[in-house]
């Protein structure tokens, strides 16, 4: 079968960064879906993972967000029937969507929100599976319509893919949103729930302060951890929670969280499935978020479509898009697998 892989970590601009490859279909576990997969969307580890890879005889076949049709059922299968309409995000444990049919544990997945085209459904994904784990299963939010009055968060990021879909889900929750962008993003963070945009160029804590935020009850991090760890820290109130979704190997000072007994949440989606812990829990996190898609509460953070077919080429274009660090929402790519492959 067609596939897109990778055999070295070049810079996106080397033709060779990601190339057109045939690959045999996957062979499917008792617990396995396999997809017909329509279409893929890019977010900031695949490009990590393929400028970091080393060079290896086998493609590295990645992609992190998928829709398709079930084709194939394994043998214990209960959730899914050929046929249905899925969406996922998978694993780095095995190969990634990039590829025209993938095997996937049905555990990961869920069916695709009725109201969304393929290109629209692709964007959220990981995404959401992030933001969901981070809000309501790391800091502790409740889950429900409104069901957090009168609490504030504090998005450091606030237009991205992770950004964009946290917003929603914390404003459907009942939370006041405050979050950072460009100010030519503003418009952006206003459409997808945010209350009150501020500039990531000023001061952090001067400007949320001067909205009449004294301390808000929780932050996120989802861009460069140490530049704003100390505002932050001094913006969340005690007992709060900050969250963040991007390493770092600088020092954090811990006394900072301990003299107002505050929480540092790390989300990292793919824990779960690395480590076979609680896998179910994210295809029932899509599930939910799919009626809340559907339900008009939440909406697709598609900004950027690249629809003349699933090929090296298009990919590549989509890798450079997200990789210049300045993509709002979130680049997808579609259509059939039509690479060709060079003998």
């Amino acid at each position: 079968m067609k596939a897109i892989g990778s055999f070295k970590g070049e810079p996106i601009t080397d033709s060779d960064s990601l190339v057109d490859v045939e690959v045999p279909t996957p062979d499917l576990a008792e617990h396995d879906v396999l997809v017909e997969v329509k279409a893929v969307s890019v977010n900031p580890v695949d490009t990590k993972l393929r400028a970091g890879a080393p060079s290896q005889k086998e493609p590295l076949i990645l992609g992190f967000d998928a829709v398709g049709i079930v084709v194939k059922t394994g043998s214990n299968t209960t959730k899914f029937s050929k046929g249905d309409r899925v969406w996922y995000s998978g694993t780095t444990k095995r190969p990634g969507s990039n590829e025209a049919y993938q095997a996937v544990d049905e555990r990961l997945v869920a069916k695709a929100p009725r109201s969304l085209t393929d290109e629209a459904a692709a964007a959220m994904p990981l995404t959401s599976i992030t933001a969901y784990e981070l809000l309501f299963e790391k800091m502790g939010a409740n889950f429900g319509q409104l069901a957090n009055p009168g609490k504030t968060l504090l998005i450091v990021n606030g237009a991205g893919g992770v950004g964009s879909v946290l917003s929603q889900l914390a404003k459907w929750a009942g939370f006041t949103v405050i979050a950072t962008a460009s100010p030519a993003n503003f418009d952006w963070l206003r459409a997808n729930g945010v209350d009150q945009p501020i500039d990531y160029h000023d001061d952090l804590e001067t400007q949320v302060q001067g909205l009449g935020h004294h301390f808000v009850d929780a932050a996120v991090i989802l861009y460069d951890v140490p530049s704003y760890y100390d505002a932050v820290t001094k913006l969340v109130a005690p007992g709060g929670h900050i969250g963040a979704i991007v390493g770092t190997q600088a020092k954090l000072n811990m006394e900072q969280l301990k003299s107002k007994s505050l929480s540092l949440d790390w989300e990292y989606m793919f824990a779960k499935g690395d480590f076979d812990f609680r896998m179910e829990t994210q295809g029932e996190a899509l599930r939910q978020i799919a009626q809340l898609v559907d339900n008009n509460f939440v909406h697709t953070t598609l900004s950027r479509t690249i629809d003349s077919g699933l090929n090296a080429k298009n990919l590549r274009e989509a890798h450079q898009v997200v990789e210049e660090g300045h993509v709002v929402g979130k680049v997808v790519v579609s259509g059939p697998f039509n690479g060709q492959v060079n003998e």
